[in-house]
């Protein structure tokens, strides 16, 4: 990129941290200057983050939070001010993609899939973004393939990702006079653990599935977490109410 990510001084929470792009995203800000709140459910992972992050020299501090409880959102907001004094940037990464035949879903399924790819970032913004008006700061969301384009036996994750890609656009556009930049990215399949543990129903027509695996494979965790980390920092200063793909071509045509 043209522009140096610097964060030096700057505090970042990242949600979905113990594993996989959360913890990708948060290494990338920690080289890059930022202090780290690293948020997830798996206290175990956000303990093997914050060990990789020592390296770095960051500050980092755990908030194990199980984000499907809307009010466990603002407190983990409100912790990483309590650590830091600031907060410069939000990233919302944390998500679950659970696959059915649309008329198999369990309620409950829905329900988790809504309440942690959608409320959640809302929730967590809601209550980051009076910090991030004082800070000049940042918001990204993590969006997916699946808000362009229909995914089959996914309509659940699709349904939440398109949401989030609006919610990311409507509230760009609340804020378009404020010092706050609200983005997203888009990527499409990569290797993280929310990969590795997705399963498909029984019966699943894989050539259906085929049309939104991409025909150049998978995309890089780093580069999804460098795409991220600019973002957030004032390196992507011009973007405001975008939304950046990074999927190899999937949603091209």
């Amino acid at each position: 990129m043209a522009q140096t990510i610097d964060m030096t001084g700057k505090v970042a929470l990242v949600t979905g941290a113990a594993s996989g792009l959360g913890r990708a995203t948060a290494i990338r800000l920690a080289e890059a200057g930022a202090g780290l709140c690293l948020v997830d459910m798996n206290a175990a992972g956000l303990a093997e983050t914050q060990a990789l992050l020592a390296p770095t020299g960051a500050p980092a501090a755990v908030y194990t939070a199980n984000l499907t409880d809307p009010d466990a959102c603002a407190p983990a907001v409100a912790f990483a001010v309590a650590q830091f004094g600031r907060l410069d940037a939000l990233c919302n990464i944390a998500g679950i993609i659970r696959m059915a035949h649309s008329h198999e879903m369990p309620r409950s399924d829905w329900d988790m899939t809504i309440a942690i790819n959608l409320t959640a970032p809302f929730l967590l913004s809601q209550a980051a973004i009076p910090h991030l008006l004082e800070t000049g700061g940042a918001v990204v969301n993590c969006a997916s393939t699946a808000a362009f384009i229909g995914e089959a036996y996914a309509a659940a994750y699709c349904a939440s990702k398109a949401g989030l890609l609006n919610l990311t656009k409507a509230m760009a556009m609340e804020y378009v006079r404020q010092p706050i930049r609200i983005n997203a990215v888009a990527p499409g399949g990569m290797i993280t653990n929310l990969a590795n543990g997705m399963t498909f129903p029984d019966n699943a027509q894989m050539d259906l599935v085929a049309r939104y695996s991409g025909l150049r494979g998978l995309v890089e965790v780093s580069d999804v977490a460098d795409l991220i980390a600019m973002l957030a920092s004032p390196a992507g200063r011009g973007y405001h109410g975008a939304c950046l793909t990074i999927d190899a071509g999937i949603t091209a045509g």
